[in-house]
């Protein structure tokens, strides 16, 4: 099984899903930036990495946009060379409208990160031969899952915790790392039988204090940390 069947996969596990408010919109760039998501992982991630960032809630200005995880659209179109026609979602909210490549503002969490990448690897070709990037999750607006009601979130995770088992299996990772600490907790929970390091490094967000102090320094302490060698 690759990336493309999982996602396949995952897209049909999540369609039924039914979320009560205030949950009103519901966005999921793996069916309407589907080209994107596809372009991103038949060029980056085809084979076995070492390790696997796993990040959670796709951004407004970022994946939500071009279907690419922390998908910025200038880090995404010009740094990585992937630029894709995205839809729409069946229905939109009118302030968070969906432009793909067009969007004219940026996602800071998506700028910290393949910056990061950019700076310390230099082409996308050298730091995809060691990394890949996800997202496992697809809810609603830019609300984190833990918000959701019991019975909504046990469906959500049990499609999202199946799609990262069989991507573990796919790309046969050392190292599964939540980006923050929520996604760690999801991988903890979904690969407890797994044989994989599992670990933390600090969320590129612009609301954490942390990370508005230098995250690119700090985000290389907590993987060296855990046995990336840099």
């Amino acid at each position: 099984m690759d990336i493309g069947q999982i996602t396949d996969e995952l897209v049909l596990r999540l369609a039924p899903l039914r979320f009560a408010a205030p949950v009103e919109y519901v966005y999921n760039p793996l069916v309407y930036a589907r080209a994107s998501w596809d372009a991103y992982w038949r060029r980056y991630g085809r084979s076995r990495t070492d390790t696997i960032l796993l990040g959670m809630n796709p951004g407004p200005f970022g994946m939500a946009q071009t279907g690419v995880p922390f998908g910025d659209v200038n880090m995404v179109r010009d740094w990585m060379g992937i630029e894709e026609p995205v839809d729409r979602p069946e229905r939109e909210h009118p302030k968070r409208p969906i432009t793909g490549f067009e969007c004219p503002r940026s996602e800071v969490s998506g700028t910290r990160l393949w910056s990061w990448a950019r700076d310390r690897f230099g082409t996308p070709e050298r730091f995809f031969a060691r990394f890949f990037v996800c997202f496992m999750e697809s809810s609603g607006r830019n609300r984190t899952p833990d918000k959701l009601p019991a019975v909504e979130r046990a469906a959500l995770f049990a499609a999202c915790s199946e799609a990262l088992r069989q991507t573990v299996a796919c790309l046969q990772p050392r190292r599964v790392i939540g980006v923050g600490a929520f996604a760690e907790a999801r991988a903890r929970e979904a690969l407890d039988s797994v044989d994989v390091v599992i670990g933390r490094m600090l969320h590129p967000s612009p609301a954490s204090p942390a990370a508005n102090r230098g995250w690119a320094s700090a985000a290389e302490r907590d993987l060296e940390t855990l046995g990336v060698e840099l």
